[in-house]
């Protein structure tokens, strides 16, 4: 054998051992090894979720200097409120030319939901970016997309010479992923909020999966629901009424078939998801703990299960608050319950959380305008399945949409692998260059009719 053919014989062995660890892989890229040199909205907006805001331990303050960071390069000023010790609400803060006016607030959150790295592609806090554009990181839709949106968006403005009539706000809110109660809660009943004099804000919304923007005219209100059943023990072969197994077990099946009506709407077409009220059980606790599990002939005196249910605007929550305990948790079977009512229900005029979305209110025409104005449309306003911080600011009397610029986007908020394509991303801060432009150009006459 000849020298050349022994070489081939050694090399292509190995080759085909190599091969296999390139073959399909996607080439990637971190924030760690991206040029410095290369500042640019997607660098800055991969940054910002390299930074582990996940509960139960978010890292705010590493967040909070991040944000300000990059708004020291451009015409805002930063305000920092702590209403609960480690819990910031940051503001940025564009001032308007008349300062009479009422303000425009645009919110995000800086946490997220915990992720689980061993059920992702990459590491949840890698930001990395793939050849195909796509940014996988928890975070990447649900919202620090639009807070690193805004910043550039006001960046660009600020580089045209564009200059606001009215004073825009960009707030940044701790803990929406766990009810807002010591962020946005307390953040919308202080004084300092008050002399903010908003009059319109928009928070964050959802992706697309068409090419039509969604937009969010109120969110459903969640309730947490627990029913407990109480009986006399007896053993595992008797049978008699009103065991506490019994007990439960019937006001189950009452409520199933009360979700069975309200699923039957949607699926008849008559409702969509988010208008009606559902009840989906997530717990159930009962039984007499033995070293090998249960006692199994042993009928246990309590039992107990977990819902949680969502209420849409349109709903009566007194016919409901009737129905759990004349039906489902009634003390002629030795039951009770408990409702934990998270988060406002009507406004502070007794109003359904609602912000109207037709002509009547200039904000929602301006607002509309300035996506048409980017060749973008949007879809038929709908209520969010799901609950967001801007419940608060609707309590409060003040219009409030759910946007997030996302558009042909499976929803990801909150599953493994969520990411954004790097040009969804830098689309939406042309969306937002729009918007804010409107929005803060926006003025009413005595009459209510708008002039730009």
């Amino acid at each position: 054998m000849s020298r050349k053919h022994r070489l081939l014989c050694t090399v292509f062995p190995v080759a085909l051992l190599v091969l296999p660890f390139f073959v399909g892989a996607i080439p990637v890229e971190s924030p760690s090894n991206e040029d410095p040199e290369a500042e640019n909205p997607v660098s800055r907006f991969r940054k910002y979720l390299s930074i582990n805001t996940a509960h139960p331990n978010p890292d705010y303050s590493v967040a909070v200097s991040f944000l300000r960071s990059l708004a020291e390069s451009l015409p805002l000023h930063t305000r920092v409120f702590e209403f609960v010790p480690n819990k910031p609400v940051l503001l940025l803060i564009w001032e308007g030319s008349d300062p009479s006016l009422p303000s425009v607030l645009l919110n995000s959150h800086m946490d997220s939901v915990p992720a689980e790295p061993s059920k992702w592609t990459f590491d949840p806090f890698s930001a990395v970016r793939t050849s195909d554009g796509k940014i996988f990181a928890r975070g990447a839709q649900d919202d620090k997309c639009i807070g690193i949106q805004y910043i550039e968006a006001i960046r660009n403005l600020w580089k045209k010479g564009f200059t606001p009539l009215r004073t825009l706000i960009v707030s940044y809110v701790p803990d929406e992923e766990i009810g807002g109660l010591d962020g946005v809660t307390k953040f919308v009943a202080s004084k300092e909020f008050e002399e903010l004099n908003v009059g319109f804000m928009l928070d964050e919304g959802q992706a697309s999966t068409t090419d039509e923007f969604r937009v969010f005219y109120s969110d459903r209100t969640p309730w947490d629901l627990i029913i407990k059943a109480q009986g006399a023990p007896g053993h595992g072969s008797k049978m008699y009424d009103n065991s506490a197994m019994e007990n439960l077990i019937k006001s189950m099946e009452i409520i199933s078939k009360f979700r069975e009506t309200q699923f039957d709407k949607v699926k008849a077409g008559v409702a969509v998801y988010s208008e009606v009220i559902s009840v989906n059980p997530v717990y159930m606790k009962a039984g007499t703990p033995s070293p090998s599990g249960f006692v199994m002939n042993l009928q246990p005196s309590e039992a107990e299960a977990g819902f949680n249910i969502r209420l849409p605007p349109t709903a009566e929550p007194h016919a409901l608050k009737m129905r759990i305990a004349d039906e489902w948790a009634p003390t002629i079977r030795n039951m009770s319950y408990q409702i934990i009512e998270k988060g406002p229900f009507r406004d502070f005029m007794g109003r359904p959380l609602m912000t109207s979305t037709d002509d009547s209110n200039p904000w929602w025409s301006t607002f509309k305008e300035a996506i048409e104005a980017t060749g973008g449309r949007l879809a038929k306003p709908e209520i969010l399945a799901s609950t967001t911080d801007s419940r608060y600011f609707r309590q409060k009397g003040i219009p409030a949409l759910g946007f997030s610029p996302m558009t042909n986007t499976p929803i990801l908020l909150h599953e493994h692998n969520e990411f954004l394509e790097d040009t969804v991303f830098l689309r939406g801060i042309e969306v937002y260059e729009s918007i804010i432009h409107s929005l803060c150009s926006h003025l009413e006459d005595p009459h209510g009719k708008q002039e730009q």
